[in-house]
């Protein structure tokens, strides 16, 4: 039985007998063309003073950073992924302007201009603030555990890093000594070689020492930020392979992990704020969202929404101090009601003059 399907278009492999632009086969109402407005209004300034006008010419600073911002919302993080979707996706390409840097380009680039980044977060905000897509007057916290690039078996607590550092420099010490009285018998031990040779056992110690003596600094300064003043519990890890990330919990689950907590606004969920924090809970976390909200804005909420998670005395305090309105959401996600509850701790004081809202 012959079945008529649909035949090619003849079209598929003939000439185009008038111009076209390629970019009309997208929809009118593609998102692409929104980022592409909006990424005009970034002002790049501060990076491309840092430019040359010698040598061959440079991609301009906006176009990478709109190829960025763009891959970033569509979930795409890798380079060598960005620049393979910009030579392949229409819209990536319309982002691009047909041009996309090598990934190389674009890595050295993400490298070299982090902090910049982090003003075009604050441009972004400042923006919808111009359009009225926020207005700071309901914001709502809150933060998840991002897993960190490290593994719990590549990891040593501070008590194991003490004693392996004082095992370690007296086994360097013997091999040292060993090595001095081994002068004699010089010709013997490196037969034709020069005898300058540093010993494979030293250097592979020594090489170990230096790594752990960087990851003992590392843990004595990411304790004393995170608890200054006290006394290290030897019970704390530190990761080799990411010596920022703590063990946090999720889920049940306890692995390397940071504490991310991002601000939205009420009006239509644009993210104000965001900060990065080493804590495992969020108790101490409302300060750190009133600064980053207070750079990122230049002024502060009129009422923030909160989880229990959020409920210390902490909290409380830097709210109260800053006039901020608070909405306690103390349901659980496992509760069967609908109904949201606000809880007033009984040790918040009377003449306190937070206005404490449903």
């Amino acid at each position: 039985m012959n079945i008529p399907f649909k035949q090619s278009p003849i079209a598929l492999n003939a000439a185009l007998l008038s111009p076209s632009n390629i970019f009309d086969l997208l929809p009118d109402d593609h998102e692409c063309f929104v980022y592409s407005d909006l990424f005009d209004q970034l002002d790049t300034a501060a990076i491309e003073k840092l430019y040359s006008d010698k040598g061959q010419h440079a991609y301009h600073p906006r176009l990478i950073v709109s190829i960025f911002i763009y891959a970033y919302s569509r979930g795409t993080f890798s380079s060598r992924e960005i620049e393979r979707r910009c030579k392949e996706d229409l819209s990536f390409m319309f982002i691009a302007q047909m041009g996309c840097p090598n990934f190389r380009v674009l890595s050295d680039f993400r490298k070299d201009h982090l902090e910049f980044f982090h003003d075009c977060f604050k441009q972004t905000v400042k923006l919808a603030l111009e359009l009225k897509l926020a207005s700071l007057g309901h914001i709502s916290l809150d933060g998840s555990k991002f897993e960190a690039h490290s593994s719990k078996h590549k990891a040593m607590s501070y008590q194991h890093l003490k004693a392996k550092e004082q095992q370690l420099t007296q086994e360097i010490e013997a091999l040292v000594a060993q090595a001095k009285r081994c002068d004699k018998e010089e010709d013997q031990a490196y037969q034709d070689k020069t005898g300058y040779e540093i010993p494979e056992d030293l250097k592979f110690k020594q090489e170990r020492l230096d790594k752990i003596k960087a990851a003992k600094e590392a843990i004595e300064h990411r304790e004393e930020l995170i608890n200054p003043g006290k006394e290290i519990d030897g019970k704390k890890q530190i990761s080799f392979a990411d010596t920022d990330a703590r063990i946090m919990g999720k889920k049940g689950d306890f692995d390397y992990r940071y504490n991310a907590q991002i601000s939205v606004d009420a009006d239509f969920q644009i993210i104000v704020g965001q900060h990065i924090s080493l804590n495992a809970n969020d108790k101490n976390e409302v300060l750190p969202a009133l600064e980053a909200l207070q750079e990122t804005t230049g002024r502060l909420p009129d009422m923030m929404s909160l989880d229990n998670g959020y409920m210390s005395g902490d909290n409380l305090d830097a709210l109260e101090k800053r006039a901020t309105n608070i909405r306690w959401d103390t349901e659980q996600q496992n509760d069967s009601s609908s109904a949201k509850k606000t809880v007033i701790p009984a040790w918040m004081p009377e003449s306190s003059h937070m206005d404490v809202k449903l």
